[in-house]
């Protein structure tokens, strides 16, 4: 039977309340505890728990999920594998905790993901739908955020691992550029794909987390200016991928509109085609590097999920060469992506197919976010929509590389135009 466990924390609310004393940290720990014990029963999105001491920043005495192939100190790092079921505690944080940790906020647990961040699925349920994919890799980070057990949760992204379970779980979410922040401390995928992302209620949430963690200004706090100039659109339709369901098609139609009436420019995305040679590139490159990272692993390819083997196997026999050329395919589409955001604030789409499918068996398909993550741009999901039976329906905004705060404001103007 189906429950819905959905009840997102706002980051802004809790920093509010933090900032005047009316919650201290110790009663937001204990909220995230008590939340926990309440849904995790039927959401099953952690592995290990953990207490840890507040620190001082801008998020001092938030509660924080980290994705379980990301080293948090004093904690095993087990990426969701039955080869590390014996994972000594890490040492140190990754340094992308540590960063987090330097803003104030503070790890409770390692959250479930997939087998190594690929596609064999944990037992994470979705907090909008428990008898539906949270997606994946990083399904426990979204459910978590979505369910309301922490206000802000860590993932990663390789292929669609963070922003198809926020289009699935009805959060927010911000996939880094590439090599925004070191990946020191995390077991990665795939080289030049990994990026690091981190899950929160709202496109504004995810402002004020990106300004705690940067330094950057907070584009969407209270008294930020006002957008001067109308934003401006790129809407890209994914057609050539034929992979949009009705209900999905329905909610970009519904974007369009309401950028529209809120005075943004939206022009169609004039290189579907290109998009669509991404899409088709990524996996070549993400399985030859997989390949190489993941070598020990491919040496016990018999204690890996088919899938995951598969992916190592197909890599191991790709060729130098077509690498190569996947590689330039992914580098003439950088270049010309480059200069369409050059004349444009960000590009708009799907984040995701269509609602969360049925069942745990699988976490759905990532075509959709495999172009900009072979681009290495930064991509936030913006939740909101809903289809005839209530599940959520993601928008993705890709922004311009290493221009986080500009996305996120242009993100926050999308969110906006679709509540008002």
């Amino acid at each position: 039977m189906s429950t819905s466990l959905w009840q997102p924390w706002s980051l802004r609310e809790l920093v509010s309340e933090l900032d005047r004393g009316t919650t201290t940290p110790a009663e937001a720990m204990a909220r995230s505890a008590a939340r926990i014990e309440e849904t995790e029963p039927e959401l099953r999105a952690w592995v290990i728990r953990h207490e840890s001491a507040p620190a001082a920043g801008p998020l001092a005495g938030v509660p924080l999920g980290v994705k379980d192939i990301i080293d948090v100190a004093g904690l095993p790092t087990r990426c969701g594998s039955s080869l590390r079921a014996e994972a000594t505690p890490a040492d140190e944080d990754a340094a992308i905790v540590s960063a987090w940790r330097r803003a104030g906020a503070v790890p409770v647990g390692k959250t479930v993901t997939t087998e190594f961040a690929f596609f064999s699925p944990g037992p994470t349920a979705n907090p909008a739908a428990t008898d539906r994919t949270p997606g994946g890799s990083s399904s426990g980070s979204a459910a978590a955020v979505g369910a309301g057990q922490v206000p802000l949760g860590l993932g990663s992204q390789t292929a669609g691992s963070v922003t198809r379970p926020a289009a699935y779980c009805g959060v927010a979410a911000l996939v880094m550029s590439h090599g925004r922040f070191p990946v020191d401390g995390v077991t990665g995928l795939s080289e030049s794909l990994d990026s690091h992302g981190v899950y929160a209620a709202t496109a504004s949430d995810l402002a004020l987390a990106w300004s705690a963690l940067s330094g950057e200004p907070d584009v969407a706090r209270p008294g930020a200016p006002d957008r001067v100039e109308p934003l401006r659109v790129l809407l890209w339709s994914a057609a050539p991928l034929g992979v949009l369901d009705p209900a999905m098609q329905g909610a970009l139609d519904t974007t369009r509109a309401a950028l529209e009436a809120s005075d943004a420019r939206v022009v169609d995305f004039p290189e579907e085609q290109l998009v669509a040679d991404l899409a088709a590139a990524h996996p070549v490159v993400m399985a030859y590097e997989a390949a190489r990272e993941r070598a020990a692993e491919l040496a016990a390819a018999d204690q890996l999920s088919e899938p995951l083997a598969g992916l190592l196997r197909t890599g191991a026999e790709t060729s130098r060469r077509d690498y190569d050329a996947a590689r330039d395919v992914i580098a003439r589409g950088r270049e010309r992506v480059a200069e369409l955001l050059g004349s444009y604030d960000v590009i708009v789409g799907a984040a995701a197919p269509g609602p969360a499918p049925h069942g745990l068996g699988a976490t759905g398909d990532p075509v959709l976010s495999r172009p900009w993550q072979a681009l290495g741009l930064p991509v936030v999901t913006v939740p909101g929509l809903r289809d005839a039976e209530g599940m959520p329906l993601g928008i993705q905004v890709i922004g311009r590389s290493h221009g986080e705060a500009a996305l996120l404001s242009a993100a926050c103007t999308v969110e906006q135009s679709l509540v008002s």
